[in-house]
């Protein structure tokens, strides 16, 4: 491990000299990719040079211990030493979280899909709430997001919704929030007060580029149509919504949100993209039984994840057996808590089956 983070020391000074070269910023793509090596890193390098501090203060520690015989000098050594060991073993702990496998998609922007499951009117409802907690989560962040397909119901609820959420490092966020969700309560609908199960499915996707996913151009069937539902002005009177239909797959995709067909099509695309990215990426999840074990539960999009129970005020995350009694703070965005938690349970699962390798 030692020889990796000095290589990889030297490896960050060759980049930071590099940097520090004229004209280096005039190749806009080498430059993009210098700063990003470098911003990878960066953490481990200020790891890397606290644990070496902290090797030299117990190296220093155990010196003057040795030449020292005033007692109350010697206990004040001591407890140096003690906090220098601590502090190392803490540091090289953490070396090791920071040198586990990095996940290629981590960086990228993510497209969400949230559908109603079981449960009819209540379902979509939930939808639509679940979608708000996740735009309120993302602004906080200083996300941004931007709706991309919407199937709403009249009362509020949505039976289906897609929206992109563009910031630095959501794909490594946002990816645990994939699964089915369940909530327990009382439906606004139900006279008898009794207590409901409904349940909402939620896709995450990495934004795929062109160079991930490349698309055939005679593999997909583009229509235009006059947008439907709701709109301003323009919205129903001119050919602006656009609908994919890619025959290898039979993924349809239809967007009319934005006045601008072009924009329309912009937009369908990327969504197209992502879908067959993510078709691409579960067909190599499915063939690695083993990755599949040990990542915080299956990584299945029918496996049940949560539970948001309303009666009780409480979330559950099942994966990693999380019980949270603050519902309300929860719906309104606050789930960095139940995030870092599964990050925790994922890192170590991983260090896990890395430290169990020969």
């Amino acid at each position: 491990m030692f020889d990796k983070l000095e290589d990889l020391l030297i490896r960050y000074e060759e980049l930071m000299s590099e940097l520090g070269e004229p004209g280096v910023a005039d190749d806009a793509a080498r430059f993009k990719k210098l700063m990003k090596e470098q911003s990878d890193l960066l953490p481990i390098v200020e790891a890397y040079k606290e644990y070496k501090k902290s090797k030299q203060d117990i190296d220093d520690s155990l010196e003057m211990l040795d030449a020292e015989s005033d007692e109350e000098m010697r206990q004040m050594l001591k407890e140096e030493l003690n906090t220098a060991k601590e502090r190392a073993a803490s540091l090289e702990e953490k070396l090791k979280i920071l040198l586990l496998p990095k996940d290629p998609n981590d960086d990228k922007n993510v497209i969400v899909e949230i559908r109603a499951g079981a449960g009819g009117d209540e379902a979509a409802l939930f939808a639509a709430e679940i979608y708000r907690m996740y735009v309120h989560y993302a602004e906080g962040r200083g996300w941004k997001v931007e709706t991309m397909e919407t199937d709403e119901i009249g009362i509020g609820g949505m039976k289906a919704v897609t929206f992109m959420i563009t910031g630095n490092g959501a794909y490594s966020v946002m990816k645990y929030e994939s699964g089915v969700h369940r909530v327990q309560r009382v439906p606004e609908t139900e006279s008898g007060g009794r207590i409901h199960t409904s349940t909402i499915s939620v896709a995450v996707m990495p934004e795929a580029e062109d160079v991930d996913v490349v698309i055939d151009e005679k593999d997909v069937r583009i229509d235009v149509m006059r947008a439907s539902g709701n709109g301003g002005q323009c919205v129903n009177t001119t050919d602006s919504a656009v609908r994919l239909t890619h025959y290898p797959t039979g993924i349809v995709i239809y967007s009319q949100t934005e006045k601008s067909q072009l924009q329309n099509k912009n937009k369908a695309f990327a969504l197209l993209r992502a879908k067959l990215y993510d078709l691409k990426q579960q067909e190599a999840h499915d063939a690695e039984a083993e990755l599949r074990k040990s990542q915080i539960g299956t990584g299945d999009r029918s496996e049940k994840i949560r539970t948001y129970n309303f009666p009780q005020g409480r979330v559950t995350d099942h994966r990693i057996g999380l019980t949270l009694y603050k519902l309300d703070k929860v719906m309104n965005g606050d789930i960095q808590e139940i995030i870092d938690a599964c990050i925790a349970a994922d890192q170590a699962a991983k260090y896990a089956k890395m430290s169990a390798q020969p």
